[in-house]
């Protein structure tokens, strides 16, 4: 049966994109790393996310690539533990280059979160729920 489940994404420049995401605080598995792709480690239970040069994920899908400036495909969501952490990690977004495209807000009275796109347009958000407010 399966036992891990990757995320795989492409990037037009791994080397920009590592950065930018070292730069959130995720870390990287180097041994799993090639010039063209790099294995980012997510959570405490490192979910893997690859990053992949453009031209390599399609030839893995052997599909067009989605034009994230125009539509997505997915949403990425990172837990956190308090809406000072969302807060902290927004404008580490900022900083690395990325773009907010929803500042951190209250959603329907219990999630606290804010959503980002990186370098390549991928949308991903943070998200603090608490439970204890959950209808």
């Amino acid at each position: 049966m399966t036992k891990q489940i990757w995320l795989n994404l492409p990037v037009k420049e791994v080397a920009k994109s590592k950065a930018f995401f070292a730069k959130l605080g995720f870390s990287f598995n180097e041994q799993h790393d090639t010039t063209h792709s790099s294995c980012m480690l997510v959570g405490e239970s490192n979910f893997v996310v690859m990053l992949f040069e453009e031209s390599m994920f399609e030839g893995f899908v052997q599909n067009k690539i989605t034009n994230t400036q125009s539509s997505s495909e997915l949403l990425i969501s990172i837990d956190a533990q308090s809406r000072e952490e969302v807060d902290a990690f927004a404008k580490k977004v900022i900083d690395a280059g990325g773009t907010l495209f929803a500042k951190p807000s209250l959603k329907e009275g219990w999630m606290y979160g804010c959503g980002f796109a990186d370098l390549d347009g991928h949308r991903w958000n943070m998200l603090y729920m608490d439970f204890t407010k959950m209808p």
